[in-house]
């Protein structure tokens, strides 16, 4: 099947109501943020949690037609890295409306502090929040109205890594939204 937003196998999934087709949410999703690159989505996703964004990979997958998806948060990537080119574009910023207007949370354990934020986050927001708390990131980026997943995805470097190291190197944990096919039993065990 090749991909199509109104055919009814999609539409029957739980994304096919979050999948739009709108002229100029598609029109915005084509352009990066140094007008360099222009490649039209035939389709933007609005998630609003990663499973999602989980079901769509999935349909690419067996799709007889696999198509391209990429993840677009404020839009400051260059060259097309949030681009999807006949493929759909994931508004990552869509997430934040489904966590109460934060994917920010700072957090105590017995290890101690340490905050629990979402892709989709710019670093002031993520400031802003640790700072209520007396906390601020050990690295971050020099221009802060960038998302978290987007600098994360480049390593994050930035004037202090020579200190502190890039912001991957202070990140914990991270969740990683992937879709693997059942493991085929002749294999040697790598399902990738």
């Amino acid at each position: 099947m090749q991909f199509d937003v109104h055919h009814k196998d999609i539409k029957a999934l739980d994304i096919g109501d979050k999948l739009s087709v709108d002229p100029s949410t598609v029109g915005a999703a084509s352009r990066d943020f140094g007008h360099i690159v222009k490649a039209v989505p035939l389709a933007v996703l609005h998630p609003s949690n990663p499973q999602d964004i989980a079901a769509l990979i999935k349909l690419s997958y067996y799709s007889s037609v696999p198509f391209g998806i990429a993840a677009k948060g404020h839009g400051h990537s260059l060259r097309g890295q949030a681009m999807a080119n006949n493929g759909v574009v994931i508004d990552m910023k869509s997430m934040n409306k489904h966590r109460n207007g934060t994917g920010i949370r700072v957090l105590t354990t017995t290890d101690g502090l340490y905050t629990d934020v979402g892709g989709e986050q710019l670093w002031i927001d993520v400031l802003n929040k640790t700072l209520e708390h007396g906390l601020a990131p050990v690295s971050w980026t020099d221009y802060l109205y960038l998302t978290v997943g987007g600098t994360l995805s480049n390593a994050g470097i930035s004037g202090q890594t020579c200190r502190y190291g890039p912001q991957i190197s202070n990140v914990l944990e991270m969740d990683v939204i992937i879709f693997r096919k059942p493991l085929d039993k002749s294999s040697n065990g790598d399902n990738r």
